[in-house]
C-alpha cells in the first residue's frame, strides 16, 4: 500500500496528482528546479526536494535525481505526470530497481509504444488500422507529415507539400528532434489537412480487464498541439464509435498493458480510421473524461498500481465536457510564447479546484499557477511549457457545456503576459465549433475571424485607465500643469497590438471632459474602479496596476495596456531593420550570414523557447549589416539579433 507518493513532475498535473493524494491519506513530495522555487506545487506538498539547476535537462529530466529524491524523501512510489521521463521506459525500470513502485504502465508496455514507427509496425500485426507511406514517397502521397519517431507535442513535425521540400523538411525535423528528445529518428506519413485527432480513454488493471472509458475529440490544435479537448466525441455514430473503441483496447492488449494510457487516432472525411499512437501516460485532457464519468483516473492508477481488480466494465458517460488549454502566447503574433508574472488569475463560477465529483461537476479549473486576488506573483519562464491553466465546463448538452466554457473564460481576469484566451472565446462561439465541424485545420480555417483584434473598446478602456490613475493620486500636480482651464490632462498608453493612444481629459465642476469620447459621463472612480455613463449604457471597469502594464477588466472585454512617457526619449529609437527577440531564449540555428543579401521572409535564425521552436525571418530586402548571435547563445526579450539595411 502506498504511504507517500513522489511525483516527478510541476506546475498543474503535480498539483491534480496531489489533491487525490490529499483524499486517499497519501502523503506527497514534490520536487523543484530553481525556477520553480516558490510555485504553487512546492508550497502544497508535505515535503519538497530541490533539483539544483533550471534547465528541464539538469533537473526534471534526470532519472538519477528523481529517484534519489524519492528515496531521500522516504516515498515509496513515484508518479511521473506527463511530460518529461512520463514514457520513458529506461526510468521506469529504474524507479522499479531502486524498489520503488512506479505508477505507470510495465517498462516493457513503454518501450512498445515509444518509437512511433515500432509502433506502427505492431499496431498493424495486432489488426490496428495505421497510416503508411513507402520508403520513397511520390507525388500520390502529397501532403505529407514528417513527425519524429521519439516526439511528441507538435515538436519535430513539418507539413510538405512538394517533394523538393522534404529534404529541407526531414534535415530540420531531425534536428529538432534530436535536440528535444535525444533521438533524430524522423518518419512520414499522410498528412489530413482536415482530419479529426480522436482518441480513446484507456484502463487496464493487472487482473486482463481493459477499459475504454468513453472517448474524446483534440481537433482543435495550433502547430499540431492540442488547444481545445471535449468528450465525448461529437457527431460518431455508433458502428464508428465501437471500431474506435475496439480498436483502441486491441492496441491495449497487444502490448500487455497496465494501468491509464490513450490511444490516439485520425478520422479522415472519408471515414477511415488510423492509427496514431499511443501515450503510455495520464494526458492533459483526462479532466473531460472525469467530467463526463465521475471517475477520478488519478485515483484508479494509483489503485491498479497496487494490484487492485477493476469492475468488468467502464461507467457510462453523461452529458458533455469541453476543456480549453489558457496559454502565455499571442495568437495574433505567429502563437509567440509570452513569459513574466501572472499577477492575478481569477476563473468566477469554478466550483472546485480539479474538481472531480461525480456528473454534473459545472465548471473546474486546473492549474498551476495561483488563483484568485490574492494568488498573483507566479513567474512563467522560458524553460517549460506555455500552459498557464485548463478550464473545463460541463453540461447536459454538448452547446451548453461550449456556451458555459466560452462565458467563463469571457469573465475570467487574468492579468499577466499575453495569453490566447480570446481566441478561445470566439472558438467555442463559432458557428461551425457549436456545429461539431471540427478538425485540425479548424483553426488556421477561420483565422481570419478568430485572430481578429477588437480595438474599439480599447480607447475607452485607456479613458478608464487615466482616471483610476487620477484617482490614485488626488493631490498630484498633473503632469504638464498650467494655470490655464483649458489645458486638458494627457496620458498615453500602448495595446496589446501595439496601437498607441492618447487620452485627454479635464475634470471640472461640471464632470469629465473627454476629448475623445464628449458623450462619456463619469459616475464614479477609484483607483481600482471606475463607472462610465455612455450614453444610455453604464460600464464598470476595474482596474489593476503593475509596473508600467495596466490591466482594465470590463465584465467580457479586458485590455492590457502599457504606460507610456508623454515626451519619448529620441535616444531610445533603434535603427530600422533592427530585429529585437521577441522572448528569451536560446538560438539554436542560424541560416544566414553577416554580409549577405536577405529577402523579405527569409529565415535567418532559430530561437527556442517554452519547448518550442521561433523562427526569425528579414523584415526587408538588403543586406543583413548586423548578426550579433551565435548558436548556443542565451538572448534575453530585447536583445538585438539582427540588423537587416535596406538596399535603399
Amino acid at each position: 500500500m502506498i504511504s507517500s507518493l513522489l511525483v516527478a513532475n510541476r506546475g498543474e498535473i503535480a498539483r491534480r496528482i496531489f489533491r487525490t493524494c490529499r483524499t486517499l491519506g497519501i502523503a506527497t513530495v514534490a520536487v523543484y528546479a530553481d525556477p520553480d522555487a516558490d510555485a504553487r506545487h512546492v508550497q502544497e506538498a508535505d515535503t519538497a526536494v530541490r533539483l539544483p539547476g533550471a534547465a528541464p535537462a539538469d533537473t526534471y529530466l534526470r532519472a538519477d535525481l528523481l529517484i534519489r529524491a524519492a528515496l531521500d524523501a522516504g516515498a515509496d512510489a513515484v508518479h511521473p505526470g506527463y511530460g518529461f521521463l512520463s514514457e520513458n521506459a529506461g526510468f521506469a525500470r529504474a524507479v522499479q530497481d531502486a524498489g520503488l513502485l512506479w505508477i505507470g504502465p510495465p517498462p516493457a508496455a513503454i518501450a512498445a509504444m515509444g518509437s512511433k514507427t515500432a509502433a506502427k509496425r505492431l499496431m498493424a500485426a495486432a489488426g490496428v488500422p495505421v497510416l503508411s507511406v513507402g520508403p520513397e514517397p511520390a507525388e500520390a502521397d502529397l501532403p505529407l507529415l514528417v513527425k519524429a519517431a521519439a516526439g511528441g507535442g507538435g515538436r519535430g513535425m513539418r507539413v510538405v507539400r512538394t517533394l523538393a521540400d522534404l529534404p529541407e523538411a526531414l534535415a530540420a525535423a531531425r534536428a529538432e528532434a534530436a535536440a528535444a528528445f535525444g533521438d533524430d529518428e524522423v518518419f512520414c506519413e499522410p498528412y489530413l489537412p482536415t482530419g479529426r485527432h480522436l482518441e480513446v480513454q484507456l484502463l487496464a488493471d493487472a487482473h486482463g480487464t481493459v477499459w475504454a472509458v468513453g472517448d474524446r475529440d483534440c481537433s482543435l490544435q495550433r502547430r499540431h498541439q492540442k488547444v481545445v479537448e471535449e468528450a465525448p466525441a461529437p457527431g460518431l455514430d455508433p458502428e464508428l464509435r465501437t471500431r474506435l473503441h475496439t480498436a483502441a483496447t486491441a492496441a491495449a492488449r497487444a502490448i500487455g498493458y497496465r494501468g491509464a494510457g490513450t490511444a490516439e487516432f485520425l478520422l479522415a472525411p472519408d471515414g477511415r480510421l488510423a492509427f496514431l499512437e499511443m501515450n503510455t501516460r495520464l494526458q492533459v485532457e483526462h479532466p473531460v473524461t472525469e467530467a463526463v464519468t465521475g471517475l477520478d483516473l488519478v485515483a484508479l492508477q494509483l489503485a491498479v498500481a497496487e494490484g487492485e481488480k477493476l469492475p468488468a466494465a467502464a461507467p457510462p458517460t453523461q452529458g458533455c465536457a469541453i476543456e480549453a488549454r489558457l496559454y502565455a502566447e499571442d495568437p495574433a503574433r505567429d502563437w509567440q510564447p509570452a513569459t513574466g508574472t501572472v499577477h492575478l488569475l481569477e476563473v468566477p463560477g469554478v466550483d472546485v479546484e480539479f474538481d472531480t465529483r461525480p456528473a454534473p461537476a459545472g465548471l473546474r479549473l486546473d492549474a498551476g499557477i495561483g488563483e484568485g486576488a490574492g494568488g498573483g506573483g507566479d513567474r512563467i519562464t522560458v524553460h517549460y511549457d506555455a500552459m498557464l491553466a485548463k478550464v473545463i465546463a460541463w453540461a447536459p448538452t454538448r452547446r451548453a457545456a461550449a456556451r458555459r466554457l466560452a462565458d467563463a473564460l469571457a469573465r475570467t481576469r487574468l492579468h499577466g503576459p499575453a495569453t490566447n484566451r480570446d481566441l478561445l472565446v470566439r472558438a467555442l462561439r463559432h458557428p461551425a465549433f457549436l456545429d461539431g465541424a471540427v478538425h485540425t485545420a479548424f483553426l488556421a480555417e477561420h483565422a481570419d475571424q478568430l485572430l481578429d483584434q477588437d480595438g474599439k473598446s480599447a480607447p475607452l478602456a485607456a479613458l478608464a485607465a487615466a482616471l483610476a490613475d487620477a484617482a490614485r493620486h488626488p493631490g498630484a500636480v498633473p503632469s504638464g500643469w498650467r494655470n490655464l482651464p483649458s489645458q486638458p490632462q494627457l496620458k498615453r498608453y500602448r495595446t496589446s497590438d501595439g496601437t498607441e493612444l492618447d487620452v485627454r481629459y479635464r475634470l471640472t465642476r461640471d464632470g469629465l471632459l473627454a476629448e475623445d469620447h464628449p458623450e462619456v459621463q463619469l459616475l464614479g472612480s477609484t483607483a481600482e474602479s471606475v463607472d462610465l455613463a455612455v450614453g444610455p449604457l453604464r460600464r464598470r471597469y476595474r482596474i489593476a496596476r503593475h509596473g508600467d502594464q495596466v490591466f482594465v477588466d470590463g465584465p467580457t472585454e479586458h485590455h492590457t495596456l502599457t504606460v507610456l512617457d508623454r515626451f519619448p526619449d529620441p535616444a531610445a529609437q533603434l535603427a530600422p531593420g533592427t530585429l529585437l527577440a521577441p522572448m528569451p531564449g536560446t538560438v539554436v540555428r542560424i541560416a544566414a550570414e553577416a554580409g549577405e543579401t536577405v529577402t523579405a521572409g527569409q529565415p535567418l535564425l532559430w530561437l527556442e523557447a517554452m519547448k518550442m521552436e521561433h523562427q526569425v525571418t528579414a523584415p526587408a530586402d538588403g543586406v543583413l549589416a548586423e548578426l550579433p548571435v551565435a548558436v548556443g547563445r542565451q538572448v534575453e526579450t530585447g536583445a538585438v539579433l539582427a540588423v537587416v539595411r535596406s538596399e535603399d
